[in-house]
């Protein structure tokens, strides 16, 4: 059922390029940029800024976006997603997280919506 696990984005340029050329999705809990890539694959950053808090609920907010992407469907390839917390984010619960994500990727066309 997990789709193999997507590749991370760690360059500020990359990140740089999301922000100014992606498609931005947003939410009260969470901002998503998504932009095409030439890499041939699905690429996945995650940002939380210090707006959000002391470093503890920063990192709680990164684990809730990397465990809602987790349960993603399959994702289409030379994708770049950039996942941007806000302060409900680190309140939310990754279920949560995982359908606001799954609604902004439906949007984007990066996934199928499912029926049913």
């Amino acid at each position: 059922m997990a789709s193999p696990k997507p590749e991370t984005l760690q360059l500020n340029s990359d990140f740089r390029r999301a922000y100014a050329r992606g498609k931005v999705y947003t939410d009260p809990a969470l901002v998503t940029y998504v932009v095409k890539n030439r890499a041939g694959i699905c690429r996945i950053g995650i940002t939380t800024s210090k707006k959000i808090g002391c470093a503890v609920k920063r990192n709680r907010a990164r684990r809730v976006i990397r465990a809602a992407a987790e349960r993603l469907p399959q994702i289409e390839k030379h994708v770049d997603l950039v996942f941007v917390a806000r302060t409900k984010t680190a309140y939310q619960k990754s279920t949560e997280i995982a359908e606001i994500m799954r609604s902004q990727l439906e949007k984007a066309g990066v996934i199928q919506h499912e029926e049913g």
